[in-house]
């Protein structure tokens, strides 16, 4: 799961999100809110209901940058590229029903595992398995140069949304629009250096436990029961079968899986290092810089998950901007949750 740690949404979370995050049951089914920069349009109505399950097909494998990156492709090849990222601890199931839903409408969809994840591998067992937000989105700038792609429409959930949030500030030539599940999701190290209250920060538990040796041998025993627990608590109205649980988990099995998230979560905290090659960039990342690339920010009315207001970050995104909330108890994972919400916003967002 993601924190918010740029210093307006921050100011606003204190005040609101750590009750929200508490709750477990969703607010009552219906259409809540849509705030949109220049135009408003409607929520989108979104009951929910057990996913059938969507085959993704067979994967690719291709060198990029410091990995072999492992893939799923769908739709027509010359169709406008579509690339989906995910986010922990989940994997790229999430978008299997998306994903056919936009190749249906002619899209080039491009879904692939993070570093630490599915069939993705390291090249060098020497190259550091670093988790820091500007090495993730390098990953995907690198997925895109290895397979000619100029330009791309973006979108993700958790840790896909904040690389998509960080290549549409730093690489916008490379993004055609972008869709971003709880908004701006842009950090550094040092804004989250101060305190948050009692409440706030018991949210945010599963970071703590990662910042000890106990909590990093924890999570390498118990991956998958700690993994069920997170979607428990993020989607707490979403009734996921074993099945579905235990198609994502399988990514989890990757050898570089716990060592890429707990560096993840102790770099945030400033109690691990990142590399060097990465410094110009989260130099730039620390500035949180605003994003100018057409965009529709999404987010269920059940999101156990900590999550801010739409109105805390809405200033983030100078472009043709809207922002929907999807009624009917949709949680943290929501392509997976509600895939026809996600791919119509895909569909928005690229101005189709």
């Amino acid at each position: 799961m993601e924190m918010y740690n740029d210093n307006q949404t921050r100011r606003h979370f204190l005040s609101t999100a750590a009750t929200a995050a508490l709750t477990l049951a969703g607010p009552s089914i219906g259409i809540l809110e849509s705030a949109a920069a220049q135009t408003k349009k409607p929520a989108v109505a979104s009951p929910i209901k057990p996913v059938a399950h969507t085959s993704l097909g067979p994967l690719k494998q291709i060198d990029a940058g410091v990995l072999n990156v492992g893939y799923a492709e769908t739709g027509p090849g010359s169709g406008p590229v579509v690339i989906l990222l995910h986010g922990w601890p989940y994997d790229i199931q999430s978008f299997a029903e998306a994903s056919a839903l936009l190749a249906a409408k002619g899209y080039r969809v491009i879904v692939p595992h993070l570093r630490g994840y599915g069939t993705t591998r390291f090249l060098s067992p020497q190259t550091p398995r670093n988790g820091q937000q500007a090495a993730v989105a390098s990953d995907i700038i690198a997925l895109m140069d290895a397979l000619k792609i100029e330009k791309a429409i973006i979108g993700g959930f958790d840790w896909g949304a904040r690389t998509a949030n960080i290549m549409a500030a730093l690489w916008p030539q490379r993004c055609i629009a972008m869709v971003s599940v709880s908004g701006y999701l842009i950090g550094s190290q040092q804004a989250n250096k101060a305190p948050l209250p009692p409440k706030a920060e018991f949210a945010w538990w599963y970071q703590f436990y990662f910042a000890t040796e106990r909590g990093r041998m924890g999570y390498q025993a118990n991956t998958h029961a700690f993994a069920r627990l997170i979607w428990e608590q993020a989607s707490p109205q979403w009734k996921f079968d074993d099945a579905t649980f235990e198609r994502s988990a399988a990514s989890f099995d990757n050898p570089d899986h716990v060592a890429v998230v707990i560096h993840n979560y102790r770099w945030r905290l400033g109690l691990a290092d990142g590399e060097s090659k990465y410094d110009s960039l989260e130099t730039k990342l620390a500035t949180a810089p605003v994003i100018t690339v057409p965009t529709v920010t999404l987010e269920g009315d059940a999101n156990g998950a900590p999550h801010p207001e739409p109105s805390a970050y809405a200033a983030k995104f100078k472009g043709r901007y809207v922002h929907h909330t999807i009624s009917g108890g949709i949680g943290h994972n929501l392509p997976q949750e509600a895939p026809k919400a996600f791919a119509d916003a895909i569909i928005e967002a690229a101005g189709s």
